[in-house]
C-alpha cells in the first residue's frame, strides 16, 4: 500500500529525494500537444522560474530538475541546516513571500507593539513556518497549484491538473507471485 509523502521522508535516511508530478486529462505541461497542435512550450520557463524562486524562499536545494511534456521530475535536497540558521525575522520574510501571514505577524512586520501572549503565539507560529519551509511537500503544493492554476486559465476548464501523488494501481486481474 502507498505511503503518504511524510511516512516516506526520513532526515535519518537521506535528505536527498527524488519528485515527480504527471498531469491528468491529457493535459500537456509544455511543448507541442500533437493531438490539438497547441503549442505549450511557453510553460516550461514559467515552470523552470517557478522552481528556482521557490528554491530561494524555502530550505531546499535543486539538485536537478527535468520538465517534460506531460510531468517534471525534481531532486531535491533537504537543507535542515540553513533553515534552522535562519533568523526569527528571515522566516517571517520567507513565509510572507509565499503568503499574508497572520494578523500577528503583519503587526511584528510592521513594528506595532505585541502583547506577552502575542508575542508568544508568533513565535509557535513561526517555529511551525520554519518546518514548513524544509517540507518537500509543502514545496511542491505550492508548485503545483501556481502549475495548475496557470495552465487551467489557459485551457479555460476547472477541475485537477495533476494526477493524485499516491493512487493505488488498479489491475485487471490480481496476480500473486510465489
Amino acid at each position: 500500500m502507498p505511503k503518504p509523502r511524510y511516512a516516506q521522508v526520513s532526515l535519518e535516511a537521506t535528505s536527498y529525494y527524488h519528485c515527480v508530478s504527471r498531469c491528468v486529462r491529457r493535459a500537456f505541461l509544455c511543448g507541442i500537444d500533437p493531438n490539438t497542435g497547441e503549442d505549450y512550450e511557453y510553460r516550461r520557463k514559467l515552470i523552470e522560474d517557478k522552481i528556482l524562486e521557490l528554491s530561494d524562499i524555502f530550505a531546499l536545494d535543486i539538485c536537478a530538475y527535468s520538465v517534460m511534456s506531460n510531468h517534471y521530475h525534481l531532486v531535491l535536497h533537504i537543507n535542515k541546516e540553513n533553515a534552522l540558521s535562519w533568523s526569527f525575522d528571515e522566516v517571517i520574510t520567507r513565509w510572507h513571500k509565499l503568503y499574508k501571514g497572520t494578523f500577528i505577524s503583519q503587526a511584528y512586520v510592521k513594528n506595532e507593539i505585541l502583547h506577552k501572549s502575542q508575542m508568544k503565539l508568533l513565535k509557535e507560529t513561526v517555529s511551525t513556518w520554519r518546518k514548513r519551509l524544509m517540507d518537500i511537500s509543502q514545496y511542491m503544493w505550492v508548485l503545483n497549484e501556481t502549475i495548475a492554476r496557470g495552465a487551467n486559465k489557459a485551457d479555460n476548464c476547472t477541475g485537477r491538473f495533476w494526477a493524485p501523488v499516491f493512487a493505488p494501481a488498479k489491475p485487471a486481474y490480481h496476480t500473486s507471485c510465489i
